[in-house]
């Protein structure tokens, strides 16, 4: 069981919690078991839009594998509203020292920052508080202009719709391209990404669009991408012809054919390993690479 805990603030904004409570619950849905916890100071929480939200005053126990996720607040010149008081910022410091990870949507970052998780580290927030986070924390590295960043397990959103965008991610990087794809598509959302920033996956970057014969041939490569699947093989599945499908795709994806397209899953599942330990022959045989010179010519061209 995976927990994903969600620190509740007075004002809290709805989006930046349902959005990323959805994405979860969808995956639940889908058959990933994720448990939804909402924990505040007190049990009836305000929040921004007038809505009361129920919360557990008790945190309950996490472990490495589960997320403590901070949705932004109504948070206004001169920003002296109310914050995570000090046992909830000990405990997304404790969370993250025991090898968990942690999130804050729009002021969330906020929360994290005091938490003392941002120092070196690149971090994002609203663009209307980030001169603030950036004079708050010096040491943090604000990036301006991005959906999300994401930096040794401290993953920080724009907020509003972005903390569904953060949220995918994860979902990509902790279960691999497909599931999150299966979820963006559930919740009828096409990922929006800035596509200038490294954190911006492959599946989610080539999703914006509404053909829906190539989303099901992506369905399939994400699904499979370590297979062998053949351009003959993904039109039939189509029920298109190949010529039909190769334009298609290359149209809906602003230039890749399906078999870049799964090179490019490839090549970011396995740099995704390499990071984590991982040997270039391993992480290459792991995605479907008969050896590791594929993967290194990948590598470089994408250098």
């Amino acid at each position: 069981m995976s927990r994903v805990v969600f620190v509740l603030v007075p004002g809290v904004h709805l989006l930046d919690l349902s959005g990323p409570a959805q994405v979860f619950d969808t995956a639940r849905d889908l058959g990933q078991p994720y448990e939804l916890t909402y924990v505040a100071e007190r049990e009836l929480v305000p929040s921004a839009q007038g809505l009361t939200l129920n919360a557990r005053t008790r945190w309950p126990a996490t472990g490495p594998d589960d997320l403590v996720v901070v949705p932004g607040w109504r948070s206004s010149p001169p920003h002296d509203g109310p914050e995570p008081g000090p046992h909830a910022l000990e405990r997304l410091g404790a969370h993250h020292a025991a090898g968990g990870t942690v999130a804050g949507v729009c002021a969330g970052a906020l929360a994290l920052g005091r938490a003392g998780l941002l120092d070196g580290r690149r971090c994002t927030t609203h663009h209307e508080l980030q001169d603030e986070l950036a004079a708050r924390h010096p040491r943090a590295t604000v990036v301006r202009d991005v959906l999300f960043t994401a930096d040794e397990r401290v993953v920080t959103s724009a907020g509003i719709a972005s903390g569904i965008d953060l949220a995918l991610h994860l979902l990509a990087v902790r279960h691999g391209p497909a599931l999150a794809a299966r979820v963006a598509r559930n919740m009828v959302v096409f990922a929006r990404r800035n596509g200038h920033e490294p954190q911006a996956g492959v599946m989610l970057r080539h999703r914006s669009h509404p053909d829906d014969v190539v989303h099901r041939v992506q369905d399939l490569i994400d699904t499979r991408f370590a297979e062998p699947l053949s351009l003959t093989y993904l039109a039939l599945t189509a029920q298109v012809s190949e010529r039909t499908l190769t334009r298609l795709f290359t149209r809906a994806t602003g230039g890749l054919t399906p078999l870049r397209y799964q090179q490019a899953l490839r090549l970011e599942r396995a740099e995704h390993l390499i990071g984590q330990g991982s040997t270039v022959e391993a992480a290459a045989r792991e995605v479907g690479f008969d050896d590791a010179r594929m993967l290194r010519r990948l590598r470089a061209r994408a250098l």
